[in-house]
C-alpha cells in the first residue's frame, strides 16, 4: 500500500486525487494533507481520510480545525513551516503537489531530499527551477512522475524509449474559450467569458492562463526541463477535441500519442499507481467512433503572444523563467481583480521580462529573489 502526502488537497486536482484513492482504498493511504484557507472542505477530509497530519495556511484557521478536530488522531499545524512537515511526512512514501504559484518550491525541494517519490500538478517549480529540481532528483535517487494531462501524455509515449530518439514533443492544447475571437474581439473579454473553459473544469489561475495560452508557454518550459530535450524540439499545436492529450514524434517518422477522456483522474491514477496501471472504475470510455475527426491547427501567436513568451524565457534560461512566472501570477491576478484588460496580460509580462537581466546558473536563492523582484516591479 502507498502511503501519500497531498499537498493542496483542497482544490481540483487535490479532490479528484482524493477521488481516485476513494476508489482504490486497497492501494492507496493518506497520510498528510495540506491546503490554502479552505477549513470547511479540509476538515471534512480530515474526518474522511483520518490522515496523521494537516495543514493550513492561516493559523487562525488552524485553531479553528484543531477544535473540529479535538480527540482524533489527526494533528494540526499551519504556515510555511507545516507545509514543510506536511510534504516530508515520514509515513509518506509519495507526495502529490498540486499547489498555486511558486510557493510549492521550498516544500518540493524538501520531499526530494525526504527521497518521497513526486507526483507533481503544479507546473511552476519545474517552469522556475527545473535543472535544479532534476539535479536534486538524480542526487537523492527520487522519481517524478507529472500528474499534468499533456506532460503525463509524453511521458506515457516515451516510458523506455531513450531521449536521442526523439524528434519532436508536440504539445496539445484545445485553445481556449476564445480561439475563434477577432484581435478586436479580445479587448472586450471579461473575467466570467475567460473562466468559461470549453473541455476543463479548472482552478481559476489555470482557467485565465489556457485562455491566454500562457498555460503552453509555462508547458513548453517545463517539457524542456522535465524531459530534458531543448526548446527547439517542442511543439504546439491546437487540437479543439482534447482528446489527443499530447504527440511523441520520433526519428524514423512515427508518432506515438496518448487519447483519453478529458478527465484529470486519468493522469492523477496513472502517476499515482505507476507502474502498474488501474481501472478507471465509473469512468466513461472514450468512444472514438462518436468523435469522428479530429483537428489541428497552428496556435495563433500575434492573438496569443503568451506561448512565444513561454519560448523566449526558455531560450533566454537562467532566472528569466521565474520571472515570466511570477509577472504573470501578478497580471492574472490583476486581471481577476479587474484592474486590467485580457489583452493587457502579456503586454505587463513583457514589461517586466524586458527589465530583468537573468542569471544564467541559479541557485535556489537566485531563482526565489528573482521570483520577488518580479512582483515587486510588476
Amino acid at each position: 500500500m502507498k502511503k501519500i502526502a497531498l499537498i493542496g488537497s483542497t482544490g481540483s486536482i487535490g479532490v479528484n486525487t482524493l477521488k481516485v484513492i476513494e476508489t482504490h482504498a486497497e492501494k492507496f493511504r493518506v497520510v498528510s494533507l495540506a491546503a490554502g484557507n479552505n477549513v470547511e472542505l479540509l476538515l471534512e477530509q480530515a474526518r474522511r481520510f483520518r490522515p496523521a497530519v494537516v495543514c493550513i495556511r492561516d493559523r487562525e484557521k488552524a485553531v479553528i480545525l484543531k477544535s473540529k478536530l479535538a480527540g482524533t488522531r489527526t494533528r494540526v499545524v499551519w504556515g510555511d513551516e507545516g507545509l514543510m512537515e506536511a510534504s516530508t511526512h515520514p509515513q509518506a512514501d509519495m507526495t502529490v503537489f498540486s499547489v498555486v504559484g511558486a510557493q510549492g518550491l521550498r516544500p518540493l525541494v524538501a520531499a526530494i531530499k525526504a527521497r518521497k517519490t513526486i507526483c507533481f500538478a503544479n507546473k511552476e517549480p519545474f517552469v522556475i527551477a527545473g535543472e535544479l529540481i532534476k539535479r536534486l532528483a538524480k542526487e537523492y535517487g527520487v522519481r517524478i512522475l507529472p500528474i499534468d494531462s499533456e506532460h503525463s501524455a509524453v511521458f506515457q509515449c516515451l516510458d523506455g524509449k531513450k531521449t536521442s530518439e526523439i524528434r519532436r514533443i508536440i504539445l496539445t492544447s484545445s485553445g481556449g474559450p476564445f480561439r475563434t475571437l477577432k484581435m478586436k474581439a479580445l479587448e472586450k473579454v471579461t473575467v466570467a467569458a475567460a473562466l468559461n473553459h470549453p473541455r476543463w473544469k479548472m482552478g481559476k489561475k489555470i482557467t485565465i492562463d489556457s485562455a491566454t495560452l500562457m498555460n503552453k508557454g509555462l508547458e513548453v518550459i517545463e517539457a524542456a526541463n522535465l524531459f530534458g530535450v531543448p526548446v527547439e524540439k517542442i511543439k504546439v499545436l491546437i487540437h479543439p477535441e482534447a482528446i489527443i492529450h499530447s504527440l511523441v514524434e520520433f526519428i524514423d517518422g512515427s508518432h506515438l500519442a496518448q487519447l483519453a477522456i478529458t478527465d484529470m483522474r486519468i493522469p492523477i491514477q496513472y502517476a499515482i499507481g505507476y507502474p502498474e496501471r488501474l481501472d478507471s472504475n465509473g469512468l466513461p470510455r472514450l468512444e472514438l467512433s462518436r468523435i469522428r475527426q479530429f483537428h489541428f491547427e497552428e496556435p495563433d501567436t500575434a492573438k496569443f503572444p503568451c506561448l512565444e513568451l513561454g519560448y523566449e524565457a526558455k531560450r533566454t534560461g537562467g532566472t528569466m523563467p521565474a520571472v515570466l512566472n511570477a509577472a504573470n501570477e501578478m497580471a492574472v491576478g490583476s486581471f481577476l481583480e479587474g484592474k486590467i484588460s485580457f489583452v493587457d496580460i502579456p503586454l505587463r509580462i513583457e514589461k517586466v521580462m524586458k527589465k530583468h537581466r537573468a542569471v544564467k546558473k541559479p541557485a535556489l536563492g537566485d531563482i526565489l529573489e528573482a521570483d520577488r523582484w518580479a512582483r515587486e516591479v510588476f
